[in-house]
């Protein structure tokens, strides 16, 4: 019982070791990163700008039809941010299936696994679409910090009209933030700006906190795709190299063994003829 026991064992750790060592581990971590970055990108931006517009409309502009524009914009954009979730979720799948194809393919290049120019244009193609939206994902990352830049700028203006009052050192009635310079909000918008206490208040909202930290969240979850998707390139170039060599090398072996077995024909009708003379 305990021979049979223990040859069990053994037949399902050898079985483990060999699936293990076919688990392509760099599109794992790139596929998990990816899912991570987008996930945050677009879960945290959709807040984000749900924040964003109810900051405007009680603070920046009360009159509705002066950002009315900004508010299709915002909900067209939330549109957009499910589709890249669920593009971004079906992409980092056929990725991760192309991990497990090309390292089957390197791994079992002596047996009797063959590659196929089908599977080499498929790899290629997916090493262009991955640079295309790498290059895409880019803008989105530098996109993706414009509100950053403009949520820290009244961050720190609400900042510096708290040191002026804690060190009594002027007031802070003066000091303003006009959003309608960034272009969001038209000119004509009423108020448009807040000044003094009034901007304090509004940097001590909810809104603006979460809005805030949200945006810094996603505009990191943008660059944690980017980061992921030239890890995806990398592998994918390497993997389409291997292919191409893992093809060169299975016509070689093909030209090999039809040369020997030639050979053996050859050797095989000699000896025929040598026994048919004697």
């Amino acid at each position: 019982m305990f021979p049979l026991f223990h040859l069990f064992c053994l037949g399902c750790f050898e079985c483990c070791i060999k699936c293990l060592g076919g688990v392509p581990y760099a599109s794992l971590v790139a596929t998990i990163l990816c899912f991570s970055g987008v996930a945050l990108f677009c879960g945290c931006g959709h807040v984000a700008l749900t924040g964003t517009i109810s900051i405007l409309e009680q603070h920046f502009s009360t009159n509705s039809s002066d950002h009315a524009l900004l508010s299709e914009v915002i909900q067209l954009m939330q549109y957009v941010i499910y589709g890249i979730a669920s593009f971004f979720f079906l992409y980092g799948i056929i990725l991760l299936a192309e991990g497990f194809y090309t390292t089957s393919a390197v791994k079992e290049l002596h047996g009797e696994f063959k590659t196929t120019a089908c599977g080499r244009c498929i790899s290629g193609m997916f090493v262009f679409l991955t640079y295309v939206l790498g290059v895409a994902w880019l803008g989105v990352f530098g996109f993706s910090a414009v509100p950053v830049f403009m949520f820290y700028n009244i961050w720190s203006t609400c900042e510096v009209i708290k040191s002026l009052q804690t060190n009594m050192t002027a007031s802070g009635d003066q000091i303003c933030v006009d959003v309608r310079q960034y272009g969001i909000i038209p000119w004509n918008a009423v108020p448009g700006r807040a000044c003094g206490p009034i901007l304090e208040n509004i940097c001590n909202t909810n809104e603006f906190y979460m809005s805030y930290h949200l945006f810094i969240v996603a505009c990191a979850g943008a660059g944690a795709t980017v980061i992921a998707l030239i890890h995806f390139l990398m592998i994918l170039s390497s993997n389409w190299a291997y292919l191409k060599d893992a093809s060169k090398m299975q016509a070689y072996q093909d030209i090999k063994a039809k040369e020997e077995q030639e050979l053996q024909d050859i050797q095989s009708r000699s000896k025929e003829q040598l026994n048919s003379y004697t």
